[in-house]
């Protein structure tokens, strides 16, 4: 699913137009990419939980030369499935 479609599916819901839906979704997403890029935590209760990780930079090993590398500390993305949704996949609820 895309954003144009969570748009549409919000302007059909809530009787707006496509354009006010899709500034309203598009904002959404770009205050949580703006939060999770300061490092906060984003928790939607019955969906899950976007947070930041840090990966410490450490030296690694080329299989192919053998020869050790450093690889720099890396942050990225972790999203994690709220309990409830989970349950509701696998059928549990």
């Amino acid at each position: 699913m895309r954003k144009m479609d969570i748009a549409r599916e919000l302007a059909k819901r809530k009787g707006i137009s496509l354009r006010k839906a899709y500034a309203i979704v598009s904002a959404t997403f770009e205050v949580m990419k703006e939060e999770i890029l300061k490092g906060n935590k984003i928790e939607i209760r019955g969906l899950g939980t976007f947070r930041l990780k840090r990966r410490p930079g450490r030296f690694v090993r080329n299989p192919k030369t053998g020869v050790e590398v450093y690889v720099k500390e890396k942050y990225f993305p972790r999203f994690k499935v709220a309990k409830s949704l989970k349950r509701k996949l696998n059928g549990l609820e």
